[in-house]
Formats: structure tokens, C-alpha cells, sequence
């Protein structure tokens, strides 16, 4: 069931993606949104407000759509999120990056690091499913793989994903006591 401010949020994301936070005005929010300022100021509070929204929306997007039970898989659904979405690096390292000249480093650092939270643990999940077994330093390793993947397929394209199957694979082989 769609609301105003469900709506306002679906559509002011693809304009803060493209364009960034800091230098995305009220006007463009609006008319993007194709409500008056009044009506976004009402369901939303602010545009830090609206950024904490579309940060959240995105989150709860990401991890619905990126299900896995392997790396691989993850990786899978990261190139198809990239098809989706397109390749412009992680929406939430950009958003910390400008939380301060938004005036919003507290409530937009507090979504960044849930985001973190879910997708370190999601990675600790499949290492465990993969190897039967925790592994913290692993868990770190597909982490910035996974994270090097969503940056750089900004500028290497589908190449980026191959990249990190690639890695992954070494850094996974290496992991398994089995394959030593």
C-alpha cells in the first residue's frame, strides 16, 4: 500500500543517488516527489529527515533484493542490483561522507552503521553456510571485497564483479582447511 510519504521517498532517491545529498535542493525534492514543500516538510520533517527515509527505504530494499546463501550468490545479486540501480558506489559511504555539511551527522551515521551491521553479519552467515565455521578475519576480507566491488563497478563496469568472484574465490580456498 503506497503513502504520500512511502511516495516521496521512492522518488527522491534516485535524485539524491544521482545528484548527491549536499547539493540536492528542496526545489528538485519537491518536483521529483510532485508534492509542495509544506507536504514533504509534513510527512518528513526535514531534509535530514527525508535523507534518514531514504537511507532506511534503501536499506530494507538492498537486503530483501540481495538474498544469498554463498558469497557468489551475494556477489549476484550485487551485479544485478547494479543493473537495477546502476553503478555509482554505495549510497550510504557517500551520505556519511556528506552528513556534516547536511547538518546531519548523527541520525544519518546511526542508519550508515546499521546498513554496516547487517551486511558484516549477512557475510559472517555465508561464511559460516560455506566453511561451517566462523571466521571474523575472513568475514573482513569478502567485506572490502564486496564493498571494493560496489565502488568500482562505478568505473569498471560488470568487470568489477568478475574482479571480486575472483578474490573472493583465493581469499575462500585460502579459508577452507579442506582445500590446504
Amino acid at each position: 500500500m503506497s503513502t504520500t510519504r512511502t511516495d516521496i521517498v521512492t522518488n527522491c532517491e534516485p535524485v539524491f543517488d544521482r545528484n548527491g545529498f549536499a547539493a540536492t535542493g528542496m526545489d528538485a525534492l519537491t518536483k521529483a516527489a510532485n508534492v509542495s514543500s509544506r507536504t514533504l516538510y509534513k510527512h518528513l520533517g526535514s531534509k535530514t529527515g527525508l535523507t534518514i527515509a531514504v537511507l532506511q527505504a534503501r536499506m530494507e530494499r538492498f537486503f530483501s533484493t540481495c538474498t544469498a546463501s554463498t558469497f557468489d550468490e551475494l556477489l549476484t545479486g550485487l551485479e544485478r542490483w547494479i543493473e537495477a540501480e546502476g553503478a555509482r558506489g554505495c549510497l550510504f559511504l557517500r551520505a556519511q561522507g556528506e552528513a556534516d555539511t547536511l547538518g546531519a551527522g548523527a541520525g544519518v551515521s546511526t542508519v550508515v552503521a546499521e546498513y554496516r551491521r547487517r551486511l558484516r553479519e549477512l557475510i559472517g552467515y555465508l561464511v559460516v553456510n560455506e566453511l561451517g565455521r566462523e571466521d571474523d578475519t575472513l568475514c573482513d576480507e569478502l567485506l572490502i571485497i564486496f564493498e571494493g566491488a560496489t565502488s568500482t563497478a562505478s568505473y569498471l563496469g560488470p568487470r568489477a564483479i568478475t574482479a571480486a568472484r575472483s578474490a573472493a574465490g583465493a581469499v575462500l580456498t585460502k579459508g577452507d582447511p579442506c582445500t590446504c
